[in-house]
């Protein structure tokens, strides 16, 4: 972060005189006084503790001046807001680099998009992007003020919990690119309808920069908010880009796409992937990066922890674990790949759902709905978890054959985890194949573990 205190001092308009310290060039930036090392400046925010109580740890630890909502004993400097500061630091931070950003959005798909579009990238120039889930109005600043010196494209993943979030983050990072991977029903809670939900993805654009190009699926959700006087490249079946063939497999899908040659290879399942990588080549193809190049990253393919992936359980058997986040889509499509994937010759097809949060008032109906992605013929057993699963069990026991559905309590006076946990591991054998899928919050990753 090549920035100085009186540099800082003036992008956000300090109400203190901090001509009174020397102007050092400062390291980094950290809301966490725990990560603040020598020449850092601190950032206190407000949450569950209020980050000022914390500004002599940081200046313990080595931190040489803070932000601060009021005057402090240590260097400072004040502002009204810290929170806004700090977002007004990292916009001004990317204007001064110059870097190119890429935008990516949607309720399904958005991270591993950014992975796959950041490693497309990364062939051919000094690359960074978001780390983990950091795509919020705290964690985009963060991933701006913390990428490497040398950054010449910068793929930001961004998230959306209420409307104005998008718009919020966008205008900040003056995307060159924008992408929305999906529209779906995340947050219909806070949304209410998937208009809704398009009508906020599609702030994305808001701060696209003069000539930027938005690249989005052909939903007709997305239709009344595009720009005529935009770029607007749309991807699906008939669209401007397009996969044209494409081979399943257990753990990996061979595709063609409309606008390259040769054929992708990419190391994971589910045919929806094959379209997040599509979105990747494309970028890539606009960022003049080779073909070859784009193939090679595609093959190569490392994705953030807990998206989809098969793992070998203990004793053998195949998981294929989706346990980082859940919506009526996505957990559709993968019982789709799951079941299109070659039974074992020997050995038992099985599934774990567990509950799909922050559903709203649709919620029920979107769970019920689910006996629809239920296939008898090709699933041996279907283990569901939760509250909210338990209208789904009712559907599931009349379709699938008797003791082939097991319901699992969670509710205000049960929680019958553990209880899941032991079945499973007490059924499960070495030739099986296992699929989880549930909202992060139903703690499916430590049944993952425990196997």
């Amino acid at each position: 972060m090549k920035l100085t205190i009186h540099e800082i001092a003036k992008v956000v308009q300090a109400k203190n005189d901090v001509t009174i310290y020397p102007d050092q060039a400062l390291a980094n930036i950290e809301f966490d006084s725990r990560l603040i090392q020598s020449g850092d400046i601190f950032l206190p925010l407000k949450g569950a503790r209020d980050g000022h109580e914390f500004i002599d740890v940081a200046f313990d630890n080595g931190a040489v001046i803070t932000f601060s909502e009021k005057h402090s004993a240590h260097p400072h400097i004040l502002v009204d807001n810290t929170e806004l500061a700090f977002q007004a630091l990292a916009s001004y931070y990317l204007e001064k680099t110059g870097v190119d950003v890429i935008a990516i959005t949607g309720s399904n798909g958005k991270t591993t998009t950014k992975d796959m579009t950041a490693q497309v990238l990364a062939t051919t120039y000094k690359t960074y992007k978001t780390q983990g889930n950091y795509n919020n109005e705290i964690g985009l600043p963060y991933t701006v003020l913390h990428m490497p010196d040398d950054t010449e494209k910068l793929v930001l993943e961004m998230g959306q919990d209420h409307m104005g979030d998008i718009h919020l983050l966008s205008t900040l990072a003056k995307p060159k690119l924008a992408v929305i991977t999906l529209i779906g029903e995340s947050h219909l809670e806070f949304f209410g309808t998937r208009e809704k939900i398009a009508e906020g993805k599609m702030q994305i654009i808001d701060g696209l920069v003069a000539g930027g190009e938005l690249i989005a699926p052909a939903d007709k959700l997305i239709d009344a908010y595009l720009p005529a006087d935009q770029k607007n490249t749309r991807f699906g079946a008939g669209s401007d880009i397009h996969i044209v063939e494409l081979s399943e497999h257990k753990d990996s899908l061979t595709f063609k796409v409309n606008f390259l040659d040769e054929a992708l290879t990419i190391p994971i399942p589910g045919k929806f992937n094959a379209t997040n990588a599509m979105v990747a080549a494309y970028v890539g193809k606009l960022e003049k990066v080779t073909p070859a190049n784009i193939k090679f990253a595609l093959k190569n393919l490392v994705l953030t922890k807990n998206r989809v992936e098969w793992l070998k359980a203990s004793n053998g058997a195949d998981i294929l674990s989706d346990v980082y986040n859940a919506n009526p889509t996505a957990m559709r499509l993968i019982l789709e790949t799951f079941q299109t994937i070659d039974a074992p010759v020997v050995g038992k097809k099985i599934v774990v759902l567990a509950d799909m949060k922050e559903l709203g008032e649709q919620s029920a109906q979107l769970h019920r709905d689910m006996i629809t992605a239920l296939d008898p013929e090709k699933l041996d057993l279907v283990y569901l978890y939760g509250e909210e699963m338990l209208a789904l069990a009712a559907l599931a026991e009349d379709k699938f054959p008797k003791g082939t559905v097991k319901y699992f309590r969670k509710d205000a006076h049960t929680d019958e985890f553990s209880d899941l946990q032991a079945a499973l591991a007490k059924e499960l054998m070495p030739n099986d194949q296992l699929l989880l899928k549930g909202s992060n919050s139903m703690h499916l990753s430590d049944i993952v573990k425990g196997l």
